[in-house]
């Protein structure tokens, strides 16, 4: 096979532009730590394994659910369920990148090298818990809220110091994840009732799932709020948490108004710029830019 054709599809398969959710709080939580630009080393490492453990927790999860998105005609044509790319490839791409993972981590501090292996309990567990719970969206928030935690603790070293920053924003991720994945799962409440699989949609409905994600947005704009203003003097991330919730409140609209099939694509977009907003605004009050 082309070796360009198979770079597409593993980078397809991960989904690789998603790793813009996880990577700016991540990057905010070495800031803290560091109280200013990290080291360069440790800046690197705490990218390179930000990218491989979510690289191995996606290929884990495609390869977990490849019988369920075969049945499901929204994820029938993903790389598995459709056979274009091999069972066999897809293992062997998961344990180099949670190999890969473990290894930064331990580049980074022995601590940080012991505490990967929790992690990746946390990373490769959420694609279990649409087996045995509707509250199986807290799981993948939970995978990427540790990011800032992780990323303060890589460059602080040691437990000891001011976590409550890195936690406030690891647990707003976590309310925005889990309502972001709630209003993905509208799209497959058919299937999902059919199939007997958890989710909050498929347990509760449409409406009920809206409010619901409401209320996550509501905290985790609160919970990132909390943690800002634990680590810098709030001035432009007001401006960005304000727009953040301009776009969180247009995405439940959308769906509300138009449905989740209509609404997908801009929620993609939305939720995409949503990282990206929160650490313009970061940077520019810790570093006190403007």
């Amino acid at each position: 096979m082309n070796n360009s054709v198979q770079i597409v599809r593993i980078l397809r398969m991960i989904r690789f532009e998603h790793s813009v959710f996880a990577l700016p709080f991540a990057l905010c939580g070495a800031f803290i730590a560091a109280k200013g630009w990290p080291p360069l080393f440790d800046l690197l490492l705490i990218i390179a394994a930000a990218v491989s453990a979510r690289s191995g927790a996606m290929s884990y999860n495609r390869i977990r659910d490849r019988f369920h998105d075969a049945s499901n005609p929204r994820t029938k044509d993903r790389e598995l369920a459709k056979g274009t790319m091999s069972l066999r490839f897809a293992i062997f791409f998961t344990l180099i990148s949670l190999l890969l993972f473990i290894l930064f981590s331990y580049m980074l501090s022995p601590l940080c090298g012991l505490l990967s292996l929790p992690c990746i309990i946390i990373l490769l567990g959420y694609s279990h818990l649409k087996n045995y719970t509707f509250l199986c969206h807290l799981g993948i928030g939970l995978s990427l809220a540790i990011a800032p935690a992780a990323a303060w603790l890589a460059v602080h070293k040691t437990f000891l110091g001011n976590w409550e920053s890195p936690l406030w924003i690891g647990a707003g991720v976590l309310c925005w994840v889990s309502g972001f994945d709630i209003l993905y799962a509208l799209q497959d409440i058919d299937h999902d009732k059919k199939e007997g699989t958890f989710s909050l949609p498929a347990r509760f409905g449409e409406s009920f799932s809206l409010k619901v994600v409401t209320v996550l947005f509501v905290l985790a704009l609160v919970a990132w709020q909390v943690g800002l203003t634990q680590s810098l003097d709030m001035r432009w991330s007001y401006a960005f948490l304000l727009v953040i919730g301009i776009l969180l409140s247009f995405s439940v609209f959308s769906v509300h108004r138009f449905g989740i099939v209509s609404s997908s694509e801009n929620l993609f977009r939305i939720n995409t710029w949503v990282p990206i907003l929160f650490i313009i605004g970061f940077v520019l009050d810790f570093f006190k830019i403007i």
